[in-house]
């Protein structure tokens, strides 16, 4: 039951304020840290080889579906509901119990993952590895505090201070000749440097005198989340595992660096959208305001697709340039992989954006069942091309999921009257103008030879032309966008 205590911590401005500065610090997070990743992540790139990559891609799976169980879609449920001090500290006392039992059972299993892979070197790695799932376990409940309070400003210091500080360890370690070594500690640093952020930040604090009960209620929803999560995790890490047991190392860690570089601009959007998409949907459906609610998605996916097209179509335009230069031609295998990626990466936010729709109607039960089928045709169709290699698994990877956000959208237009020509209509243009603008200016640069000046070139025209066609054109959403950014009387 919500006191009035808590819902005195809930008194925040209109949702409009709220999702425009929300959007505000996400994009200066996001870009931030996109920046800060790409500057550390070019120079580890370019220090450590394949092979030590290629390791650390074997171990992702693991920790991704530990933290998967550790949170068991709690955090999700609690941004849905009214801020209750029980709920919160059922879900932090679980959390850290879990996360607690799961590095256990990982330690000890940690032989076993060596052997699965056939690298003995992974049993001590994986045990330093995993100490993200302890430190996990102690933030769950905390990050659903500053998500519900639109804290976007505070998470935003949060990040960029946490990837400066372990960035600048990796890279001092990698300098010294730690190898993957100097990957694991940087990835552990920036887990414990959040914590103690997030303990900072939120105004919510656990007690010792709590009950799980709680849970039960939760359980219904948070256990479909728990099993969506784990089908979808599974299916982003096959190629990890696939490439590491039946392929080597070295093309694990090919296939690691063309998907890690597609992630980090990816994630510039995704997280941008995931800072407010949620909270704003439920809001605005908090009172069954069905053609609200359809508002307020159809504005956060023009923004989206403003943004997710050209970047990541652009990132597959300019990734050969962007590879030898950035990282040298050692890595030039991984281009092909990278390309494919952004072109699901252009596209992956919109199935986003409907996953945080689902949720917001509680409808736990789509998305588990959308997770499931989608697994196993993705599943089946990466397993019945294994023997053409790397690049036609990801292909197919790729069509797959494109073809899925049908299925994702009959599955969730009927929670808000939405019908697919409104979803063409919103995202058809951004979509065309950005392949538009890409293509022109790879015919107008494909003769220069110097690959510097090739792909500054790139960049640049493609960006005139984009934002030069969506302005002459009229598009809403771009010029929403500057006078947002120029107004003065907005207090960020």
């Amino acid at each position: 039951m919500t006191t009035k205590d808590d819902q005195e911590q809930l008194n925040e401005p209109d949702l409009k304020s709220k999702t425009a500065k929300g959007l505000f610090w996400g994009g200066i997070s996001n870009f931030t840290l996109i920046v800060l990743g790409t500057f550390f992540g070019l120079f580890m790139t370019r220090i450590l080889s394949p092979d030590d990559w290629g390791l650390i891609a074997m171990l992702a799976i693991f920790t991704e579906i530990a933290l998967l169980i550790q949170r068991s879609g709690f955090s999700t449920i609690l941004i849905n509901r009214p801020f209750c001090h029980k709920d919160y500290n059922a879900v932090f006392w679980f959390s850290l119990v879990v996360g607690t039992l799961s590095y256990i059972i990982l330690f000890l299993c940690s032989p076993l993952i060596a052997r699965f892979f056939n690298y003995p070197e992974l049993t001590n790695l994986a045990r330093v590895q995993f100490l993200g799932i302890l430190l996990g376990g102690m933030m769950t409940a905390h990050l659903a505090v500053l998500v519900k309070k639109f804290m976007v400003k505070e998470r935003a210091i949060t990040n960029i201070t946490s990837i400066t500080i372990s960035g600048l360890v990796g890279l001092f370690l990698a300098f010294k000749g730690f190898a993957y070594w100097a990957i694991v500690i940087q990835t552990v640093l920036n887990n414990f440097i959040i914590l103690v952020f997030y303990w900072a930040y939120s105004p919510w604090r656990p007690t010792f005198s709590f009950t799980f009960e709680p849970l039960k209620e939760m359980l219904p929803f948070s256990i479909k989340i728990l099993l969506s999560g784990i089908v979808e995790k599974i299916n982003s890490n096959i190629f990890s595992v696939l490439l590491g047991k039946f392929y080597t190392k070295t093309i694990t860690g090919y296939y690691y660096q063309g998907d890690k570089w597609a992630r980090m601009a990816n994630t510039i959007i995704i997280n941008m959208m995931n800072e407010v998409s949620q909270p704003a949907l439920v809001e605005a459906g908090a009172e069954a305001e069905t053609e609200r609610q359809r508002n307020v998605f159809r504005k956060l996916l023009r923004f989206i697709s403003f943004i997710s097209f050209p970047i990541m179509l652009g990132l597959a335009l300019v990734s050969n340039e962007f590879i030898v230069i950035a990282v040298t031609e050692k890595w030039l295998p991984c281009v092909p992989i990278l390309q494919i990626l952004c072109i699901w990466g252009a596209f992956s936010p919109l199935a986003g954006l409907y996953y945080q729709l689902v949720i917001s109607k509680n409808r736990s039960d789509l998305y588990m069942w959308n997770a499931i089928g989608l697994g196993v045709i993705q599943t089946a169709a990466i397993f019945s091309t294994m023997s053409f290699g790397v690049h036609y698994m990801v292909l197919v990877y790729t069509i797959v999921n494109i073809f899925w956000l049908l299925v994702w959208h009959f599955s969730a237009c009927k929670l808000i009257n939405l019908r697919l020509w409104h979803v063409l209509k919103d995202i058809l243009p951004f979509l065309l103008v950005a392949i538009a603008s890409l293509g022109t200016a790879w015919l107008i640069t494909k003769e220069i030879d110097n690959i510097y000046i090739r792909f500054i070139s790139k960049i640049f025209i493609s960006v005139v032309l984009y934002i030069g066609i969506m302005w002459g054109s009229g598009s809403v959403i771009i010029r929403e966008c500057f006078n947002f950014i120029l107004r003065k009387n907005v207090q960020i």
